[in-house]
């Protein structure tokens, strides 16, 4: 069997053992989370699925958010930037695994070498060409410790983590600008209210100045009346510039100027979210959160970071090759008896360091263990926002239906000290402190409203809302 032969029986051994590691395995951390949700309902077991697996078509119903979030998702500089990594990233993977194969190129040469006389062994000055022709194999590293290897492994996790960030960041611009929205229509309606509140207290202000000009009337109930006429012109101009500031706020988010409109916020929640919206179990999160999933995978990336570093402490063994032709002169480059071959191999054993692959390899382990860390904190993270948000979401009906309550009694309250007040049987400040508590009760009403609103969005996110299936 010929020397050639053998070196191209040789190569694929050599590429079969290139394929152990030293990376350690992958075990998943211990996070020390409950396995149930700290609130019970119908939607918080096995049988009612996930929120990953509701698109954000289906669980956003307004037709103008929907149409915001289609927007923000293609004009949002940040989400550009996002999708952008994860291109770099792909990119930086498909090099690293490039790696773990050999290259192979082709060249061509030319030479002419003059020889003075006083260096010919014939005493005669000589002119001399050489060319040359060759495809080869240039400094292949044989992985038999699977250094190349593992690093390919950590740039594709690292690609997977990418990945995943620019999946949560996707998701977190959807509730952003869906809580936006939301926060617009519900500063709408509290300049709303503030001004028809300011038109009835002016009506309430001219009576009131009409029959102070006739003698009917004190100062004292003058004054009071001017007080919650300038409270009023105060808060409606506060209204108007947090309208202004949510419309800029939504201009961001979604990368093109948006249309301020007129719409108010409506009363029933179905009309923007899905209500009804399953949770799942906890050990659901691990699977569908885009933030855990890119933890994980960045441990992974610094697990296989460790065999990258093992390995250094062993040989690093490299292949050369090339064949072609060799000619003197560029007419017969070609011809039969000009064909030319090398092969060779280098190894290389690291001795004296002075403590660099060992430092390398501490510093691998270390970042393994901040990942570890990282990973359990990501995790504990999540299971304490989606409990807080279904505990809001078990409190804030209750809150908003005794808030209803209170309106309604407190505009009682009112109608009854104004008819007692025209009757001149109550005085003015108690048809004023009717009136104030009528006010404040309806914005907070308004308030509890959005807090309702931006708790299922909120959770929607917190549940990994809408990733199921989703590329990178």
């Amino acid at each position: 069997m010929s020397r050639k032969t053998n070196l191209l029986l040789g190569l694929p051994l050599c590429l079969i053992l290139a394929g152990c590691s030293m990376a350690p395995d992958y075990q998943q951390p211990q996070t020390g989370t409950a396995t149930a949700w700290p609130v019970s309902g119908p939607d918080t077991g096995t049988g009612a699925g996930v929120a990953a697996d509701i698109a954000w078509q289906d669980f956003f119903r307004d037709p103008v958010m929907r149409d915001l979030i289609g927007r923000a998702l293609t004009n949002n500089a940040d989400l550009a930037v996002a999708t952008a990594n994860v291109e770099r990233a792909r990119a930086l993977y498909r090099v690293q695994r490039a790696d773990q194969l050999p290259t192979v190129a082709a060249g061509a040469g030319a030479t002419r070498q003059g020889t003075p006389a006083a260096s010919s062994p014939t005493g005669n000055s000589t002119v001399g060409s050489q060319y040359q022709v060759n495809a080869g194999v240039t400094a292949f590293e044989l992985d038999f410790f699977g250094r190349v290897r593992s690093l390919s492994d950590a740039a594709l996790q690292s690609y997977f983590a990418t990945a995943e960030a620019q999946r949560s960041a996707r998701l977190s611009l959807i509730a952003e600008v869906a809580n936006a929205y939301l926060t617009l229509l519900t500063d709408r309606s509290l300049l709303k209210l503030t001004e028809d509140t300011l038109k009835a207290q002016q009506e309430s202000y001219d009576l009131i100045k009409l029959a102070y000009d006739r003698g009917a009337r004190t100062q004292l109930e003058l004054r009071q009346a001017q007080t919650t006429l300038d409270t009023a012109r105060a808060n409606m101009a506060l209204y108007r510039r947090q309208v202004a500031q949510d419309v800029n706020a939504l201009t961001l988010l979604v990368g093109e100027p948006v249309d301020g409109g007129a719409a108010l916020l409506a009363a029933a929640d179905d009309a923007y979210v899905i209500r009804d919206l399953p949770a799942g179990l906890p050990s659901d999160l691990l699977l569908r959160r885009p933030d855990i999933l890119q933890a994980e995978h960045q441990l992974r990336a610094a697990n296989a970071n460790i065999g990258a570093a093992r390995a250094a402490f062993f040989p690093s063994i490299s292949l050369t090759s090339s064949i072609g032709t060799l000619s003197g002169s560029l007419s017969g480059l070609f011809e039969s008896g000009t064909k030319a071959w090398s092969v060779g191999s280098s190894a290389s054993l690291p001795i004296f360091d002075f403590g660099r692959n060992s430092a390398n390899l501490e510093v691998a382990k270390a970042e393994r263990d901040a990942a570890v860390a990282q990973y359990q904190g990501a995790v504990r993270t999540a299971f304490r926002e989606v409990a807080d948000e279904l505990v809001a979401r078990e409190t804030l009906s209750d809150q908003l239906s005794a808030l209803t309550s209170l309106v309604e009694a407190t505009q009682e309250t009112f109608d009854l000290s104004q008819a007692r007040y025209d009757r001149g049987v109550d005085n003015y400040l108690t048809v004023l402190d009717s009136q104030r508590a009528l006010y404040t009760a309806q914005q907070q009403q308004l308030q509890v409203r959005l807090q309702r609103l931006t708790n299922l969005v909120t959770l929607y996110k917190a549940l990994g809302g809408g990733t199921a299936g989703e590329g990178a």
